[in-house]
């Protein structure tokens, strides 16, 4: 191990405590770009889905304990930054969870073709900006069966350290993407479903929608939901049926009801 004590000054540390995450993902540049995984488990699933690792970021007490298993992945020269957790919270600005970091090198945006191919389910999230949301998204996606996910340009970096840690590292499990226009998914045979509260709506457990080979569920912003545009643009607008005068969910827990149910045999 090379364990180097950190006091803030190294240039290293910049992707730590001083780079904003636009200047971490790094358009200019991309084959420079880096991201930051937060936690072991999320760290650990980074590195079983083929992330490459740059630098680690621990408290001290933890190279032996929550962070051995990522450092004996690890090179012997491999660069580990330690400091006690006050330290590193002081540098950083915010309170490392679980007290590691993980500087890793930012992957190639996959092209629409891979994320597509052989997919049967689809999320797409329009507009969303929320990194909480983002990550919960990811998870549920993951979790209840959906293929891949694409995000229009407008929305928050799946690659976020916030997104990432919600995710818990789903974000390395379900394929995604960047896509310029909703309406490129009809070339592939897919039909759109919209998520919107609208007098059209057909409820999310109809049997036409179970039935569809191919479908793509398009999520709408935290606010203002999906664009008029989008909604007329899809081949369904389907609602989630609420009780007790609730008008609708955080588009995070919807998502998760909608890919419960339209990912059912």
């Amino acid at each position: 191990m090379r364990i180097i004590e950190v006091t803030g000054l190294e240039k290293e540390m910049a992707v730590y405590t001083q780079l904003t995450e636009a200047q971490l993902r790094n358009r200019l540049s991309p084959s420079d770009a880096v991201f930051i995984a937060e936690s072991p488990k999320v760290i650990m699933t980074a590195l079983d889905a083929g992330m490459t690792p740059l630098s680690l970021l621990c408290e001290r007490r933890h190279i032996t304990g929550d962070a051995k298993c990522i450092i004996d992945r690890l090179p012997d020269d491999f660069p580990i930054y330690t400091a006690e957790r006050s330290v590193l919270g002081n540098m950083t600005g915010y309170t490392l969870t679980r007290g590691v970091l993980c500087a890793m090198r930012r992957p190639a945006d996959r092209p629409l073709c891979d994320v597509l191919c052989g997919a049967r389910r689809l999320a797409v999230i329009d507009g969303v900006t929320d990194t909480t949301n983002i990550g919960a998204i990811f998870r549920s996606a993951a979790a209840l069966g959906i293929d891949g996910v694409l995000l229009t340009r407008t929305s928050c970096d799946p690659l976020n350290r916030r997104s990432v840690r919600v995710s818990m590292g789903s974000v390395f499990l379900v394929p995604w993407t960047w896509i310029d226009s909703i309406d490129q998914l009809c070339d592939h045979g897919f039909k759109t479903v919209a998520m919107a509260l609208r007098h059209d709506s057909v409820t999310i457990d109809d049997v036409v929608l179970r039935s569809e080979p191919r479908l793509a569920i398009v999520l709408g912003t935290e606010g203002d939901g999906l664009s008029n545009s989008v909604i007329d643009g899809a081949d369904y607008v389907v609602k989630i049926p609420m009780a007790h005068g609730v008008d609708s969910l955080n588009v995070a827990a919807a998502s998760a009801v909608a890919f419960w149910e339209l990912t059912k045999k």
